[in-house]
């Protein structure tokens, strides 16, 4: 599932409620004064409550300044912020999406980073971050925003419901051997459907979608023809593409948006009815609270004969005001939130993968499942956040996921799924170019 949260307005009040240490009011002060800052994200309950917990530290241990998270909605959450620059409201330092950053060092309302970054004095370097991380944060060698963490895409598996389809291949024996592809995850889901079971649940949203096609050696856009959408031409898009409908055909895979209401690749998965699904690090609190279940991670499978490729990875950024008042102490504010010691505070017991280098321990408890957790690391290190030529393009996004719905549903075939796509999205490329 998506990592999207649910967050609504009543739950933001009440988590606000009970935190600690954290007040309003404007930027300013002078002679001696506490400078008033505000930062903005979403996220879910747990997670908020660890963002509190870092604001408050943070105060503690820098008194001059007392910045306030002000959490918001997931849902509205680009439109409140992009007002608030707008009207001169919005908070000096705040999260921003792949999308959402894209418009934002458009309009010219985020700082570049770069200088800031580059000075020595900088607590964080751009070399401590994985290169696919960057997304459309970075634009040439300039630096509008910095990974705040990532979440690397992985295929799960359910133990006990393999076993109890007599599938004795293990996915795990099958990758360390160079085995673990497409042929064998058809063979293998086809058993387990077989059995009565779902073998894969398949989801619409943008990194799934593409890692079918990068884990086929295959290219979605072209950077040398404007971004423009290419995958409609490229053998192995098209190729990844028919792959997906003929195992949706053959009962194989499952669209999640076909299952009956309130039925979730997580929730089919922890009670025992899926053998597979694709997903970051936020399935494991979950998972790992459920001791009755059977588990573990392997790489995407592959059809290109590596026993690995590139595949999405989930990200978000941590970006400035332009307007900001006080630029000094929000980047300070910002660079300890994406630094090694602020993600080791933040992702503790945590649901994603540390972005900067030196904590990846926080990964590998050796006491939880998954038993190899390792392949999120692994992953980190070769994937890659979603293309600015579509995330940056209004409407492009809805035209993937639109005919990839068809595609999952029977309804459209791959090649006119693949032409659709291409004709929607370079229509809206060469709008947002005209603008």
């Amino acid at each position: 599932m998506k990592r999207t949260w649910k967050l609504t307005a009543g739950s933001v009040a009440l988590i606000s409620m009970i935190a600690t240490g954290c007040s309003s009011g404007s930027s300013g002060g002078s002679n001696g004064e506490v400078l008033h800052l505000k930062w903005s994200t979403w996220g879910n309950p747990g997670e908020l409550k660890r963002f509190y917990e870092l604001t408050d530290q943070y105060n503690k241990d820098h008194p001059k300044v007392k910045w306030e998270l002000v959490a918001v909605p997931n849902d509205g959450y680009e439109e409140k912020i992009i007002t608030q620059l707008q009207g001169g409201t919005a908070p000096d330092a705040f999260y921003a999406g792949d999308a959402t950053v894209v418009k934002l060092i458009a309009n010219g309302s985020i700082t570049e980073l770069t200088s800031l970054i580059d000075n020595p004095s900088s607590p964080i370097k751009s070399s401590d971050f994985a290169d696919g991380l960057w997304g459309g944060s970075k634009v040439g060698d300039k630096i509008y925003g910095v990974t705040v963490d990532c979440n690397p895409l992985v295929m799960y598996y359910n133990k006990k419901v393999l076993a109890d389809a007599g599938i004795t291949d293990d996915p795990q024996q099958l990758f360390e051997s160079g085995e673990w592809n497409w042929k064998k995850l058809t063979e293998i889901t086809g058993k387990l459907q077989a059995a009565g079971k779902y073998g894969l649940v398949l989801e619409d949203w943008s990194a799934p979608v593409y890692s079918w096609v990068t884990t086929n050696g295959g290219k979605v856009y072209d950077k040398e023809q404007g971004g423009k959408f290419i995958g409609d031409t490229d053998p192995k898009t098209v190729e990844a593409f028919q792959f997906l409908a003929d195992n949706v055909k053959n009962k194989n895979f499952v669209f999640s948006g076909s299952l009956p209401k309130g039925q979730g690749p997580d929730a089919m998965f922890m009670s025992n009815q899926v053998g597979f699904g694709i997903a970051g690090r936020w399935w494991v609190p979950q998972f790992n609270a459920n001791t009755a279940l059977q588990y573990d991670i392997v790489p995407l499978p592959t059809n290109t004969g590596n026993k690995m490729e590139s595949a999405g990875i989930p990200t978000a950024y941590m970006v400035m005001n332009k307007k900001t008042a006080h630029p000094d102490e929000t980047y300070d504010f910002l660079s300890y939130f994406v630094s090694k010691e602020g993600q080791q505070f933040r992702l503790k017991g945590g649901n994603a993968v540390p972005s900067v280098s030196g904590v990846d321990d926080l990964v590998l408890d050796k006491n939880a499942q998954p038993a190899h957790a390792q392949y999120f690391l692994d992953a980190r290190e070769i994937g890659y956040a979603l293309w600015p030529s579509e995330s940056g393009v209004p409407g492009a996004s809805d035209v993937v996921k639109d005919n990839y719905d068809l595609l999952l549903l029977g309804k459209q075939d791959a090649a006119t799924t693949l032409k659709k796509i291409a004709e929607g999205v370079n229509k809206k490329i060469e709008e947002a170019a005209a603008k």
